[in-house]
C-alpha cells in the first residue's frame, strides 16, 4: 500500500519535502534498513506509543523512543521496527529544511534519534494526541502543518551560503567540495561551521551521501522492467556518471553507506513498496 502524500504551501515547501502517512501498512518484514538521505525527519507513531531503532551490529539490542521522534541527519544507515499493520505519518524535509523547526542546532543530532518532547516539550505529545482525535488523513496533515507553522523560527530563510552550497551540491558537474568553497566564497572552516548547524552534516560527508542517494536511483531505474526483462546494472558506468574515481571507489561508498555491497543490494527481491522511509 503506498503512502499518503501531502506537500505543504509556502513558506514550509522551501524546507518541507512532504508529509507522509502509512495506515495499515505491513512491510515485508520485520525489520527495515533505512539508507542515510542526508535530511532529518520526524516520525509519529500512531499505533503505540514508542519507536524502536535496532543497534546495525547486535539485531537484538535496540534503542526505545516514545511515539513521537526524530531523526537526525546520517552517514550511515540504521534498522528500524516495521510492526504489522502500522499506522506512522512523518515530515520529511529538504536538505537543510528542519533546522528552523528543532530549536537547536541541526548537527547537534547528527547521527542520532530522539524523543520530539526533549526539543518541543509537551506540545511533542500534545500534537501526537492531537493527530490520534483527527477523522481523516487531511485533518491529520492539516494538525501536522500548523504544528510546524506554530514551531517555525523568524525570519524562516537558510543562511545564504548553505543555500549557495545547497544548489552547488546539486549540481552534477560538480568534482570537488573545494569547488562549493570557492562558489560561496566563505573559508572552509566557516561553511563547515554554517552547514553542520542548518544541515546536520559536514559538506564532505552530505555530498557523499547524496552522490550515494543518486547511485541508488540509477541502480533501481536500471534494474527496472523493460518489456518484460530486466536491464544489466554496471558498476562502472554508474560510477563514472557520478564522478568517483572507479568502480571500486563506488563499491566502496555503498559498503559505508548501506552495510553491503552494489551486488548485495541488487540481489535483494525484497518488495520495495511506494513510501516515505525513515531516513537520516
Amino acid at each position: 500500500m503506498p503512502a499518503l502524500i501531502h506537500r505543504p504551501g509556502p513558506p514550509l515547501d522551501d524546507f518541507v519535502d512532504c508529509f507522509w502517512l502509512w495506515d495499515g501498512y505491513t512491510a515485508p518484514a520485520p525489520r527495515e534498513r533505512a539508507l542515510p538521505s542526508g535530511t532529518l525527519d520526524v516520525i509519529i507513531n500512531l499505533r503505540e506509543d514508542r519507536l524502536r531503532i535496532f543497534d546495525r551490529d547486535d539485531p537484538e539490542s535496540f534503542e526505545r523512543f516514545p511515539g513521537i521522534m526524530i531523526s537526525g541527519a546520517h552517514a550511515g544507515h540504521f534498522v528500524i521496527d516495521t510492526a504489522p499493520g502500522a499506522s506512522v505519518m512523518g515530515v520529511h524535509f529538504k536538505p537543510g529544511g528542519a533546522f528552523p523547526f528543532l530549536g537547536v542546532p541541526a548537527g547537534d543530532l547528527e547521527g542520532r534519534h530522539a524523543a520530539l518532547d526533549a526539543l518541543w516539550g509537551a506540545s511533542a505529545a500534545r500534537l501526537r494526541e492531537r493527530l490520534l482525535e483527527a477523522g481523516c488523513a487531511a485533518d491529520r496533515f492539516s494538525a501536522l502543518e500548523g504544528a510546524l507553522r506554530a514551531r517555525a523560527t523568524r525570519p524562516l530563510r537558510r543562511h545564504g551560503a548553505v543555500a549557495l552550497a545547497l544548489r552547488a551540491f546539486d549540481d552534477p558537474t560538480l568534482r570537488a567540495v573545494a569547488e562549493v568553497n570557492a562558489r560561496t566564497g566563505f573559508s572552509p572552516k566557516r561553511l563547515i561551521a554554517l552547514f553542520h548547524d542548518e544541515v546536520g552534516l559536514g559538506p564532505k560527508a552530505f555530498w557523499r551521501v547524496r552522490r550515494f542517494q543518486a547511485a541508488l536511483r540509477l541502480m533501481d531505474g536500471r534494474r527496472g522492467a523493460r518489456g518484460g526483462a530486466r536491464r544489466a546494472v554496471r558498476g562502472a558506468e554508474i560510477a563514472a556518471e557520478l564522478g568517483y574515481f572507479d568502480q571500486a571507489h563506488l563499491s566502496r561508498e555503498f559498503r559505508a553507506f548501506a552495510g553491503l555491497g552494489p551486488s548485495a543490494y541488487l540481489a535483494q527481491e525484497v518488495e520495495r513498496p511506494n513510501h516515505v522511509p525513515l531516513r537520516g
